[in-house]
Formats: C-alpha cells, structure tokens, sequence
C-alpha cells in the first residue's frame, strides 16, 4: 500500500447522511447564489431581484394565518378517472406520482384561520400537483371551500396556481368553470366576499373562470396570468408582443389586477380587506 492510500485511508470523513446536502438557493431569475436560510426566512423570495419563487400550500398558509395556526379542512370525495384516460400513462398512475410526490390529495386545499384576527376560509392551489390543474376534484374543493366560508359567515380567498383544466378529465374539466361561478354566486348571496390573489402561474381554464371573479383581484410580483400562451397568442394576431405582456404588473397598470403585493405585504394587505368587506361573525362579534 502507498503512502498516499495510507493517508487517505486514515482520514475519517463524515457519512453524507450529515453532511447538509444543500446550503445555498440558486435564484432562478438572477441566478445570484443565496443562503438557504436567508431565502426561506424572506419567504421564500429572492433578496437580490425579488423573484418570488412558487411555494406549497402548508407554506403559503404558515405565512398568511397569525402565527401560522390554521385547522385544513377535509377534501371531498370525488370520483377518479372517470374517463378512465390513458396517454404515455394511465391516468390513476399519473395521480398516484403526484400524491407520493405531494403527500396531498390533489392540487386545491382549503383551511381555516384567523389573518389579522379575523376568520377567514382561505384555498391555495398547489402548482406541484400536476401543474395545479383544474379537474372534478379541485372544483369540488373549491365548492367545500366556499360553502365553509358561508357557514363561518367568512370571507372565501383563494390563492391561484395552475396550468388550466386537467386534460385527463376531458369536458368533466370545462365542466368546473360554470360550477365554480355558480358557487361564488352562492357566496355573493350571502353577502360575504371573494379575494383572489394570482401567483405564478394562472392560466388556461382557472383564469377563465374563478380567477378572475374575485371582488378583489391581488398578485404578487412577476406572476405570469393569462389564458393562452404569449407564442400562441403572437402567432393568433402576427404581432409581437410587448414586453411584460402578461405579467403581474402589466395587468395592473392594464385594469385587470387591482394590486400588486409583495409576498411579505400579504397578510396585511388581505387583513385590511377582511376589515373593510366582511361583516362580523357571530362568534368575533359577541
């Protein structure tokens, strides 16, 4: 044995079990190298550029409820694969990678919380499920969520995330666009509101429907928001499109977004809208 493979041999090296797998964030917008933890503590935003990067929905709810304290209501059942769809996989197989990747059910999820001390139902669209999309069991989350909000006489917000309707349902799909209205108009009986707030990214059949119903529309920075793709849309109208074109702040200065609120302004920002729009529970109001 060599001197060297001697030495080598008798230098203890930690098992990669200890050793941090990763330390630092690459942004993927200014491509600055980050500390992990100074990212996650700005929530998950880079502090350089202000990128907004897509975060889960436990952590959207950590950060939008006082101190992170919420009850997640209960999915409802929904019928799976009723096409019983196949393309270079089954369908049930493409559902079963998402919730092991996931731990989740599906791509909507609804709590309930205090924000700023009022109660409020809040949904959040998880964009790592299939892309967010939107099938019978996201419209039957939103449909809980909202009728949750009628019975806790709260307002209903939704935070948007999604690639559209879920082409593996076909027309069942579509079909969640004019049920989801119906249910918003259930809630505007009651005299309750609908806050929308549109992150990275809102497109497709979800930007066709709820996503823009909202009796207050929010965004945060840079989220890309439309309904067909900006080539698709060039190519429609041989034009070129300028820049920013579907963006968060062009939408804004555009008419079609209300505010464009950083991730760390969230909370306030919907708190005060709670304040102004939502009439008291009985239980906040005894």
């Amino acid at each position: 044995m060599s001197w060297l493979n001697r030495v080598r041999n008798s230098i203890s090296f930690l098992p990669k079990r200890q050793v941090a797998e990763n330390l630092w964030h690459k942004c993927k917008k200014c491509d600055s190298m980050v500390f992990l933890k100074e990212w996650e503590d700005n929530l998950f935003v880079c502090p350089r550029c202000d990128h907004h990067d897509r975060i889960r929905a436990h952590q959207r709810f950590a950060i939008l409820f006082d101190e992170g304290k919420y009850d997640e209501l209960a999915a409802p059942e929904a019928r799976e694969d009723p096409l019983k769809f196949r393309d270079t996989k089954r369908y049930v197989d493409r559902l079963k990678a998402a919730r092991t990747a996931t731990e989740e059910r599906d791509a909507l999820i609804n709590a309930r919380g205090q924000v700023e001390g009022r109660t409020a139902v809040v949904g959040v669209q998880d964009f790592a499920f299939m892309g967010g999309s939107m099938g019978v069991a996201v419209g039957s989350a939103f449909l809980a969520g909202v009728r949750a909000a009628i019975e806790a006489r709260a307002p209903y917000i939704i935070f948007t995330a999604a690639g559209g309707a879920r082409m593996q349902e076909g027309i069942l799909s579509l079909m969640q666009m004019p049920r989801t209205t119906v249910a918003l108009a259930e809630l505007r009986e009651a005299g309750l509101p609908y806050i929308v707030v549109l992150t990275d990214p809102t497109t497709g059949g979800v930007t066709a429907s709820y996503a823009m119903l909202g009796d207050v529309q929010l965004a945060e920075p840079g989220a890309l928001i439309g309904f067909a793709g900006q080539r698709v849309i060039e190519q429609t109208i041989r034009e070129k499109l300028p820049d920013g074109f579907q963006r968060a702040e062009y939408l804004r200065d555009h008419g079609m977004v209300d505010l464009v609120v950083p991730r760390g302004d969230l909370r306030a920002t919907i708190g005060k809208l709670i304040a102004y729009l939502a009439p008291e529970s009985e239980a906040e109001a005894a």
